[in-house]
């Protein structure tokens, strides 16, 4: 497990909006009650004079899967809270329109219906990929049945299929996510891309990484495939929402 972070990944895990004023000479954060009183007046949103500058990958204290599990045992960190830990950072999870929920729902009822026995379809809930990461994908195919998870996260070797449904994710999933789940091994990774209106569908990574995944528009199907055997075919127009 690497410690690269690119420059995509820098900018979904850390942003901030902190104000800055010259001082005598000197940098001086405004506070947000300073904020709202310079923009009380006018109830004009006011643009930021600058953004505090993002941290070099080696500046970056990257956390542990370990520790984010035992901040989340302890309390430190709320079990509902809309965050996730990828590669080392805590980021928080791409908000959901009507649109997505719906891609979801329609993935998991058409997936739960070809599995074969002894599998299960998880949603949005974690996979433990040691050392850095615990990704919650929309919907994870799972080996075994709950009662084994009672007391662990799946792990890789626990998992078919990784779906992640994308719009305003898509740049994440297509990138970070897709990253961490080929050098995780995860053997099958699908983005339904919600923007495209189409199926990207990744495969049997090598060397830690996915080859060209195979792009379906809405005329193909896609193909179920677990543990090496084909499960059905799913049409990509069954997934999506209309246009």
């Amino acid at each position: 497990m690497t410690g690269k972070i690119d420059e995509g990944t820098a900018d979904d895990a850390v942003q901030t909006d902190l104000r800055f004023e010259r001082v005598a000479g000197r940098r001086r954060t405004t506070m947000p009650s300073e904020l709202e009183a310079d923009t009380m007046p006018t109830l004009t949103a006011t643009k930021p004079a600058c953004y505090w500058p993002l941290p070099t990958p080696e500046e970056v204290f990257r956390i542990s899967v370990d520790r984010y599990d035992r901040m989340l045992e302890s309390g430190s960190l709320g079990e509902d809270d809309p965050i996730e830990l990828l590669s080392g950072v805590i980021v928080w999870k791409m908000p959901k329109n009507p649109k997505h929920s719906t891609v979801v729902r329609r993935c998991q009822r058409l997936i739960e219906g070809l599995i074969p026995a002894g599998w299960h379809v998880r949603k949005e809930e974690p996979v433990r990929i040691p050392d850095y990461d615990e990704p919650e994908p929309d919907l994870a195919v799972i080996r075994g049945d709950d009662r084994l998870y009672e007391n662990q996260h799946p792990g890789p070797r626990d998992v078919g299929l990784i779906i992640e449904v994308a719009e305003s994710s898509l740049t994440r999933d297509r990138g970070l996510k897709r990253e961490i789940y080929a050098r995780a091994g995860i053997p099958a990774y699908w983005v339904v891309n919600l923007v495209d209106r189409q199926v990207e569908s990744y495969a049997d990574p090598v060397g830690g990484a996915y080859p060209a995944p195979k792009v379906l528009s809405e005329s193909d199907s896609v193909e179920l495939i677990i543990e090496g055997d084909m499960a059905g075919l799913i049409s990509v127009a069954d997934l999506l929402t209309r246009p």
